[in-house]
């Protein structure tokens, strides 16, 4: 009677065998997207204290007036060249605390200002590391519709690994402060690795779902469109974003802002702008909305406001009146990235993203050392393994120091595709242990080179600028260290004693 309660038992040892079997697939197949979406996931946390620091000479502010804001916006309407589409104007905020203003041409193409106090335009936004950094975790810097869809994809398989990977142990909740230290270096990499699967479970869920949604929301919204209104997916975006001014195509002057400001003021005398987006500005169906802080304490807490050329509103939603579906379209990014709270929430983001990034590492590693165990070694994917897991770190810190020359996209991009097709060319002639020192001792000493270079090239007017080199110093410090020759001498002297 014992034994068939045993058998009856869930889940039953066939089950697991066959749900590990899945988890390890799943995460092999997936191990070099999910570890690259990670690790740049766990830097973009702090993406506005890149623009900082990429801008330290910036002057900073509390607020934009009224006038200020029509001034920039006028400029930048007169130094963009061709017909401007939209106009979005950034207020100063406690992350970025100085006004920027980005044109975007009917072509496409953008171009960002940096905004003094007076509403003048002083220069071009440097931003070509934080866009290469944001643009690679968010679509790989693919096609926008590919690269945000397998992204998403990815979510999904992070999601679907981490599901099977309790499954698949069915006493990880047991064992979760059991450590098999001091033994066999495979059982403490897998002991590790399901003990920080269970520490952060809430963040990685968290992280998965809210990146599956992003990356797959235009499938979601095209499924919902398809299954409710006979294919009309116009319908399905109607219910959770503002609606579309009244198209009209007549050439007309260039938008008023300061009568919508003053309108706004009558409507949230206390909110604070965040941001003002102005659509076809000179023509008679221009249009602006204004996104307005409220004080409820949602994650989501903007109140919209549309206003037409006349100054009729044509659009309010307060966030407080949001529904359901609007709330969670208006949290996804701000969970995702943890931006709804103060810097110590990002640490804690950065901290727990670098955690599910050796997550990503960690089972490729596991799995390697297991078929190494059982006397099937892999020596060539464990090379090539160690490359890629050092060569983009190595990749990123060469496109941040690049990025300091230049405020082209193309040049980090094209430094970080060179760097990691050469960590991979590496690993046909290095051993994973040198691959490892030299990724960590590379990467450690562009990093130092980096917080040296960037006050010299870029300047130290934003005392954030000097705590993002002082921080990138130190890890470079400890990444030098931990792949110094030395290090690895001592540590197989000690191994052998």
């Amino acid at each position: 009677m014992t034994k068939s309660k045993k058998r009856a038992g869930f889940p039953s040892p066939d089950l697991v065998r066959a749900v590990l079997k899945g988890h390890s697939g799943l995460g092999l197949a997936f191990a070099a997207l999910l570890y690259l979406v990670c690790l740049t996931g766990a830097t973009a946390v702090f993406a506005n204290e890149f623009y900082r620091w990429e801008n330290p000479g910036v002057e900073r502010m509390e607020n934009l007036s009224a006038d200020a804001a029509q001034s920039a916006y006028r400029e930048a309407l007169a130094r963009s060249e061709g017909a401007a589409e939209h106009v979005l104007i950034l207020m100063p905020s406690e992350d970025r605390p100085w006004p920027s203003v980005r044109v975007t041409a009917e072509d496409g193409t953008q171009t960002n200002w940096i905004v003094d106090s007076a509403g003048r335009i002083t220069g071009e936004l440097r931003e070509s590391w934080t866009h290469f950094l944001t643009r690679l975790h968010i679509n790989l810097h693919l096609p926008q519709s590919w690269g945000i869809l397998i992204v998403g994809l990815s979510g999904v398989a992070l999601l679907s690994s981490l599901i099977s990977g309790l499954l698949a142990h069915p006493r990880i909740f047991r064992d979760a402060f059991h450590l098999r230290l001091g033994g066999s270096r495979r059982l403490q990499e897998a002991d590790l690795h399901n003990r920080l699967g269970v520490w952060a479970l809430p963040f990685h869920l968290t992280i998965s779902l809210t990146g599956a949604l992003l990356g797959l929301s235009t499938i979601i919204i095209g499924a919902v469109g398809l299954a409710v209104f006979q294919g009309d997916t116009a319908k399905v975006y109607a219910i959770f974003t503002p609606p579309h001014p009244v198209e009209d195509t007549r050439p007309a002057p260039p938008l008023d802002l300061r009568p919508l400001f003053a309108r706004l003021s009558e409507r949230a005398p206390d909110g604070r702008i965040g941001y003002v987006m102005v659509e076809h500005p000179t023509e008679q169906g221009a249009a602006a909305m204004f996104d307005v802080e409220s004080s409820t304490s949602r994650i989501a807490n903007s109140d919209t406001y549309a206003f037409d050329r006349a100054g009729t509103i044509y659009y309010e939603q307060q966030a407080a009146q949001n529904n359901v579906g609007q709330q969670i379209l208006g949290s996804l990014g701000q969970l995702h990235f943890g931006w709804f709270g103060s810097g110590v929430v990002k640490i804690a983001y950065a901290l727990l993203g670098l955690g599910l990034t050796y997550l990503a590492a960690g089972g490729v590693t596991i799995w390697l050392a297991r078929r190494r165990d059982k006397g099937r070694p892999a020596p060539g994917c464990e090379r090539i393994w160690t490359a890629t897991v050092w060569g983009q770190p190595l990749a990123l810190s060469t496109a941040a120091l690049v990025a300091l020359f230049t405020t082209s996209l193309i040049a980090p991009i094209w430094t970080w595709a060179a760097v990691s097709l050469a960590a991979l060319g590496m690993a046909a002639v290095w051993s994973p242990s040198a691959l490892s020192q030299i990724g960590r001792a590379g990467t450690g000493a562009l990093l130092i080179a980096l917080a040296l270079v960037h006050p010299i090239v870029v300047g130290t007017g934003d005392s954030m600028a000097l705590i993002v080199d002082g921080v990138i110093g130190l890890i470079g410090f400890g990444l030098l260290a931990s792949g110094a020759p030395w290090r690895r001498a001592t540590t197989a002297a000690v191994r052998t004693a």
